[in-house]
């Protein structure tokens, strides 16, 4: 047994149930009991959290951690949090990984983290980040969870240690606290160590968090006189009485780094550890901290006080030339000195020096004069800037000097400030701007800084990137190309703020003081897109037609010309102009190219023109856009809002289509993004408004309402357009909870909202067609009115979808011969577009019909397809209302063909086994280990693939099981 080993095992006096903790938790992860034997259960992760004061043995706790992590197999990550490294973005994030990747060639990185490459690069100082938008800050934590979570898959079993996390990084220290739950998932142990009075706001998740210690961390408690008796005795000899060893305890209250350096102090002393000498121990462990140790510091002589400050304010990993550069002292004066910390115990190391404990670095570093601090943080950012470290290194150091007004520090502020915001930091980017803009910057610079700083806050606090950015336009700017960055900026984020009027305004302001013709160009075409947006436009026909008129001369030639060709699409589809009209607009922009991702320009016309694919009846064509532009915004790493509207958006696709239980997986994945973004934000209104209308096409319209009185989804309503309407879909819940008066009201007002636009087309917004439902039972003869209007604007729009749907509502409002004929035209139309839940619902609506009439025969052929549609689409009360109607005919659901083995997936065939045998979805659910969700999706499937509804699944699952065993035998 080596001298080092045995003093950490005295030191670790009654810590028994924190190690045993951490045994269980090691012998948990590795998979062995403690005898060597496999465990029963399979190896599982866990998350141990120690919280205690400063000096009670967290670092020393932690280190015994790692080595029995390491003696049992363990790959073991390691990092520790700084007192002066808390403002480096992701400092932590890279002390724990760094190492892990570190070495790999380029090629061999760029193989391994694949699309994640260049998101999660730059930050982790793997490599320089490229051209283009940053990621936003959700999109490069999911990339370092997947790091994390492949290395832990890959290195399993890992234990990740992480020391005074009250002072790690807030980049880091969120990411972990939001990736922590997940440690049990995983073969991972992650042990985390902090002073729970210092721990941050971003950082409060780890106090509750499940773990060995139950909702709590475990608390580290000073040690018993007796613990601190045998500590003494270790270290003074068996000598030392019990009167000595009191006194010890009683003057460092237990307090282990204390106890320990006052027995060192009485070494070096000379002192003998008794009764007769214990009057002196209160001076000695004044000595040990605070002004006693600084005292003790000065006495070493003024070089190594010098140096002991440079190592103060350089924090962790010290590299000795670089302290010594700090501190104004010669190599070999450097070194003399550095001897001389180590005597004291104030530093540590040789190649890479440390501060023993960080409370004598902490101690150094206040004991500094408020002057010469300032001064040596500014010697330190020129030494490290002078070593090759970049800017991103000095910043720490720039941001504790006062302005002066230096160049020098403006640019390396502003250098590491877009480092920092190229690697997903926005919000350290914008402190280091903040503070380049007090420095201050010169007068020609000013415009340029503030726009810098507006475009950080972009992605956290809106309201205060427009205060910048229009502080920026008040600047004198004599580079017009500049002034027109700031204006599209502050355009965007005024619109992404649901203060669109705001934003046309300023382009509008803007475009009559520019004397380019492009610019003008370009600043129309941000203009028309806002107003395209805006609820509240004040003369929609008067853009529509300056808007046809000028896309109709425009060639595409660049992708300002395509992004009004593509408005243009957009408006056609609005106003329900031929269909033709608008795919041939939307065939136009798309020539040359129209890129999700462009970093001055937004995404929203690229969207608008899938979504015109999508009106117009060529879902496919939309769904490959929608393809194209989802993976632009994961190579860029956007998974916020931007993500969360591709996934809403391809969600509504699907819902268009009828294939509801896709739909819904989508949106559903859609809206978990939007609730990161916040709420009542633009994107949360897609999201929850898609997911009503799947619901109710489900019919799981309780359901429904939960979801929208769990948002708040209502009054007030968006300033913004959105897709659907949300005026609409609240009215149509309303309607669907029979709240008919109520829903009419709500109709109404979003017809005359949309019509005094010119937005008539009900393909896009079918509140005509809802509103002729709620008025039916009041105003029957107004209900017809409004329906047959709906019809004649989904004829002159001329796809079969929007004509179809509109004559069901027509049928429903109609009677007699008129219902049929509606009906029958509907079918007609439906059968030759791609709208398959619409179609489904209008063959029960017929087969009802006919029924009622006493056509039974008929009906019934109606109703099977019905039945089998609605089946494929997912939509299971529509199946019961049609099964419901074979019943009241006399009719079964007939019995279909067989499933054919290879047809099923595993899941599926388990899943339609189960219920065929009458277990409920939670029971299916908890089979397959997934949600019941998953199971209506599987089931639907096998509806599909069967050609069958769930009456008819048992029947269908014995004769596949029969033709299974006969091709066995024949075979």
């Amino acid at each position: 047994m080596t001298r080092r080993a045995g003093r950490n095992r005295r030191r670790l006096l009654e810590r028994e149930a924190e190690l045993a903790a951490v045994d269980e938790a090691l012998t948990e992860l590795v998979g062995l009991s403690p005898d060597g034997t496999d465990l029963p259960e399979p190896p599982r992760g866990a998350l141990l959290a120690f919280a205690g004061h400063a000096g009670l043995g967290k670092t020393t706790l932690l280190a015994e951690v790692r080595r029995r992590a390491a003696a049992a197999g363990c790959t073991v990550l390691s990092a520790r949090g700084g007192d002066q490294e808390q403002q480096v973005a992701f400092h932590v994030a890279r002390q724990l990984i760094q190492p892990q990747l570190a070495g790999t060639s380029d090629a061999a990185l760029r193989l391994q983290l694949g699309s994640w490459y260049a998101i999660v690069g730059p930050a982790l100082g793997l490599c320089t980040a490229e051209a283009g938008a940053p990621p936003d800050p959700q999109g490069l934590r999911d990339g370092l969870d997947w790091v994390l979570t492949h290395l832990a898959v890959q290195r399993a079993p890992l234990v990740l240690v992480l020391d005074d996390a009250h002072w790690a990084d807030p980049e880091s220290l969120s990411w972990l606290a939001a990736f922590a739950p997940r440690a049990e998932e995983l073969a991972m142990l992650l042990v985390v160590a902090y002073r729970p009075e210092e721990l941050p706001e971003h950082a409060r998740q780890f106090r509750g968090l499940p773990g060995r210690a139950g909702q709590r961390p475990i608390d580290l408690e000073p040690l018993t006189a007796l613990a601190v008796g045998r500590l003494v005795r270790d270290q003074l000899g068996a000598h030392a009485d019990d009167a000595f060893c009191r006194e010890c305890w009683a003057v460092t209250a237990g307090n282990p780094f204390e106890a320990v350096e006052l027995t060192a102090k009485v070494s070096d002393r000379g002192l003998e550890p008794t009764e007769a000498g214990a009057h002196l121990l209160r001076d000695l462990a004044a000595a040990v901290k605070g002004s006693g140790l600084v005292d003790r510091l000065e006495r070493l002589g003024v070089s190594t006080v010098r140096l002991a400050w440079a190592g103060a304010v350089l924090g962790t990993e010290i590299q000795p030339a670089l302290a010594a550069s700090v501190a104004g002292l010669g190599s070999e004066e450097a070194a003399d000195a550095a001897d001389r910390l180590r005597d004291a115990r104030i530093l540590t190391g040789s190649g890479t020096l440390e501060f023993v404990h960080p409370l004598i670095a902490t101690a150094v570093y206040r004991a500094i004069p408020d002057a010469v601090r300032v001064a040596l943080h500014g010697q330190a950012a020129w030494s490290v800037v002078d070593a090759g470290l970049g800017s991103t290194a000095a910043a720490r150091h720039l941001m504790e000097t006062h302005p002066e007004g230096d160049p020098w520090v403006v640019h390396h502020l502003r250098e590491a400030a877009r480092e920092t915001l190229r690697a997903g930091a926005p919000d350290a980017a914008r402190r280091l701007l903040a503070r380049a803009l007090r420095e201050p910057p010169a007068f020609e610079d000013r415009a340029t800084v503030l726009f810098e700083l507006g475009c950080a806050s972009l992605l956290t606090e809106p309201a205060t990137t427009v205060n910048h950015l229009r502080a920026a336009l008040d600047e004198p700017i004599a580079d017009p190309a500049m002034r027109q960055g700031i204006v599209y900026r502050l355009s965007q984020v005024l619109a992404h703020s649901d203060r669109l009027g705001e934003a046309s305004d300023t382009l509008a302001r803007e475009a009559r003081l520019t004397s380019d013709p492009r610019t003008r160009l370009r600043m129309q075409s941000e203009k028309f897109m806002w107003d395209a947006f805006r609820a509240d436009e004040p003369d929609s026909p008067a853009r529509s037609r300056r808007l046809a008129r000028l896309a109709d001369h425009l060639t595409g030639r660049d992708l300002t010309e395509r992004y009004i060709i593509g408005l243009r699409a957009w408006d056609a589809t609005l106003r329900a102009e031929p269909a033709e009209v608008a795919l041939r607009h939307a065939e136009r922009a798309l020539k040359g190219g129209l890129s999700w991702a462009v970093e001055d320009r937004g995404f929203e016309v690229p969207v608008l023109v899938a979504l015109t694919f999508l009106y117009a009846d060529r879902p496919g064509r939309a769904e490959e856009l929608f393809a194209a532009g989802t993976a632009e915004f994961e190579r860029q790493g956007w998974r916020g809002a931007h993500l969360s509207f591709a996934y809403t958006l391809l969600a509504y696709i699907r819902y268009r289509r009828g294939r509801l239980a896709e739909a819904e997986d989508f949106v559903r994945a859609g809206l978990r993004l939007a609730e990161r973004v916040g709420p009542r934000t633009p994107v949360e209104w897609y999201a929850l408004g898609t997911l009503v209308e799947v619901l109710l096409a489900r019919g799981r319209t309780e359901e429904a309402v939960l979801i929208a009185e769990d948002h708040e989804f209502g009054e007030p309503f968006p300033a913004a357009v959105t897709f659907p309407d949300s005026q609409t879909v609240y009215g149509e819940l309303l309607l669907a909870r029979g709240r008919h008066k109520e829903a009419a009201v709500e109709l109404s007002a979003a017809g005359r909202r949309l019509d005094l636009r010119g937005m008539r087309n009900p393909a896009w917004c079918p509140w005509q067609l809802h509103l002729a439902l709620a008025e039916a039972h009041d105003a029957p003869e107004r209900a017809r009115a409004t329906a047959l209007e709906a019809v004649e604007r989904a004829r002159r729009y001329a796809t079969a979808s929007a004509v179809g749907q509109a004559l069901r509502v027509a049928a429903e409002v109609s009677g007699g011969s008129e219902r049929t004929a509606f009906l029958e035209e509907a079918v007609a139309h439906l059968e030759r577009s791609p709208a398959a839940y619409e179609l489904a619902r209008t063959l029960v609506d017929l087969g009802s019909h006919l029924r009622r009439t006493g056509r039974s025969k008929q009906a019934g052929e109606y109703l099977y397809r019905g039945l089998e549609g609605a089946g494929q689409c997912g939509a299971d009360g529509l199946a019961d209302d049609a099964r419901d109607e074979l019943n009241a005919a006399g009719l079964r659901p007939r019995r279909l063909r067989a499933i054919e083995t290879d047809a099923l997936t595993n899941r599926e065939r388990t899943a339609a086994l189960l219920t065929a045998q009458g277990r409920d979805r939670a029971t299916v659910a908890a089979a397959l280990h997934v949600d019941e969700h998953t199971v209506t999706r599987l089931l639907s499937a096998v509806y599909r693939k069967a050609g069958t509804d769930e009456a008819g699944l048992a029947d269908a699952v014995q004769d596949s099981a029969a033709e299974s065993v006969d091709g066995g035998r024949a075979r």
